[in-house]
């Protein structure tokens, strides 16, 4: 749902609507900020690419969503015709897309953008060995390292498709989200349903360990997606069970302005609200 008509007319005739904020969701904490922004009263509008993402959203008069993939070269009219005034971009450190059309938009209308960024998670001591790194998927498939592996992936349907090839080279696993886009793409890409896992994160380590140690996984292949996204849990269950945890690094992406805390993020949509507040007719 995109912003209503009836919040614009709420505000006399010679002013101008009060701007909104754009929260770029996708994640747990997302969650949270648009909990926050709308329990402090801050007009906010919260773009998800799923309906499953809709439904952890509960708007309100001062919260609603839009649900579906925006186009990066439409940004900036989405901007202008929705009377975002600021954007705050809480989406998964590996929604790079989204990330840049946004900042160049921000950048081009002369907005405030605020990125929220989830906190690296820490490395379990004694994993190092355990632990590989890598740039990219690109990176890590060139070295070959999974050659007569059994790999369990956690890396999200979209990336699947890439492991076509590998199916004949290793014995390929997957976890995945419990949505039919997740189940057809990866039966797509030649996963058969008996080295499929459908749940929903998060996930604790003992499930992890009695999955691994079932399926006899020797690697396990993740993101970089912190604490939040199950990264450091994947780290200590690879210690326990001596199996080597392959992680991507996250894309590099040039954020004009990057919290790691949510109270920090939330401080700076207030200091904005309030002096929108202060300053316009509404």
């Amino acid at each position: 749902m995109l912003r209503p008509q009836s919040f614009a007319a709420m505000v006399l005739a010679d002013s101008l609507p009060p701007p909104i904020l754009w929260l770029i969701g996708g994640t747990g904490e997302a969650i949270v900020l648009a909990q926050r922004l709308s329990a402090g009263g801050i007009p906010c509008l919260v773009t998800v690419t799923t309906e499953a993402a809709r439904h952890r959203y509960e708007p309100n008069s001062h919260l609603w969503v839009r649900v579906g993939p925006l186009e990066p070269r439409h940004l900036v009219t989405f901007i202008q015709t929705q009377g975002i005034g600021a954007i705050v971009d809480a989406s998964h450190p590996f929604a790079a897309d989204i990330s840049r059309a946004a900042i160049a938009a921000a950048t081009a209308l002369g907005l405030p953008y605020w990125r929220y960024e989830r906190p690296p998670a820490t490395t379990a001591q004694g994993s190092t060995d355990l632990v590989k790194r890598y740039p990219s998927l690109e990176a890590m498939l060139e070295q070959g390292i999974l050659d007569r592996q059994r790999v369990l992936l956690t890396l999200g349907y979209r990336w699947l498709e890439a492991f076509r090839p590998w199916q004949q080279r290793a014995t390929l696993f997957a976890r995945i989200l419990p949505s039919p886009v997740a189940l057809a793409a990866a039966l797509g890409a030649g996963f058969t349903s008996d080295r499929l896992w459908a749940i929903r994160p998060p996930v604790s380590a003992a499930l992890e360990a009695a999955l691994w140690d079932q399926w006899q996984i020797t690697t396990v292949v993740c993101k970089a997606s912190g604490e939040a996204g199950g990264e450091a849990t994947k780290q200590v269950v690879a210690e326990q069970l001596g199996v080597r945890l392959v992680i991507i690094e996250r894309p590099l992406i040039p954020y004009p302005a990057v919290s790691h805390r949510l109270d920090h993020t939330l401080a700076f949509c207030q200091q904005w609200w309030q002096s929108q507040s202060s300053s316009a007719n509404f």
